[in-house]
């Protein structure tokens, strides 16, 4: 398609004289949209699905993170953080 433009060009096929600016038009416009639909086919295909994967193991995980933060903080004693750790793993 580049090509076929750059001989348009060559020719002359674009001037005043040629009468066929509109074809040079049209072939941008395709071009521009042929590079806009393949970003955004790398966008989509890129971007992670949400929910996809397993989210048990991930939410269990971010649960026990939570919990490791609460211990850290003081908000709980290391019996609490041990029953519910444990009550975590025997649900998940």
């Amino acid at each position: 398609m580049l090509a076929t433009l750059a001989q348009m060009m060559d020719r002359d096929d674009m001037r005043d004289g040629g009468g066929h600016w509109w074809a040079w038009l049209i072939g941008v416009a395709i071009v521009a949209g042929t590079v806009v639909l393949v970003v955004w086919l790398v966008v989509r295909m890129t971007r992670p699905v949400p929910g996809a994967g397993s989210s048990t193991r991930a939410s269990r995980s971010s649960a026990e993170d939570l919990l490791a933060e609460r211990l850290a903080r003081g908000e709980i004693d290391t019996g609490e953080y041990r029953e519910r750790l444990a009550a975590l793993r025997d649900h998940g």
